[in-house]
């Protein structure tokens, strides 16, 4: 099978005369700027942000359990609020560190938040929530309300 057309990654047909030499397009050099290790390198720097973390949810006969990994925090980081049934788990956090030598001063700052919301079913009562920061790990228990917990399985006499 032969090419009939080549076309390069910014979309433009290829010139078919070969002979003559051309210099790249100015928007295929910012492509391939942007493609090589120093474009994702330069721009990685920029990335202090947290991303979304992941959450996973358990539930058992009792209760729910959310748990969020969110290493390198502390508590106080963490906001944990019921809204009419929105649960809202959010934390923002800021840091800041400058060092003084003789011949220069280096400060970096940093900023990163993340908030998750979630519709609480209305098996879980909400005025027993409780939330745990532990090893990296933030866990909040959704305790079910007493009518919505499972019951054990009876057998019934026939009389």
């Amino acid at each position: 099978m032969s090419t009939v057309l080549t076309v390069p990654k910014n979309g433009q047909k290829e010139s078919r005369d070969r002979g003559i030499s051309t210099l790249p397009r100015f928007s295929s050099w910012f492509d391939n700027f942007f493609d090589n290790d120093l474009g994702t390198g330069f721009l990685s720097n920029f990335n202090t942000g947290m991303t979304l973390p992941a959450v996973n949810i358990k539930e058992d006969a009792e209760q729910f359990t959310l748990e969020i990994a969110v290493p390198g925090m502390k508590k106080s980081d963490f906001n944990v609020d019921v809204d009419n049934k929105i649960l809202s788990i959010s934390s923002e956090t800021q840091s800041e560190k400058s060092e003084k030598e003789e011949n220069y001063t280096r400060r970096e700052f940093g900023y990163s938040s993340f908030k998750r919301t979630f519709t609480l079913p209305d098996s879980v009562n909400s005025d027993k929530i409780k939330a745990i920061y532990k090893e990296g790990i933030l866990s909040v228990i959704l305790p079910k309300k007493e009518e919505a917990k499972e019951k054990p399985a009876k057998r019934i006499e026939i009389s």
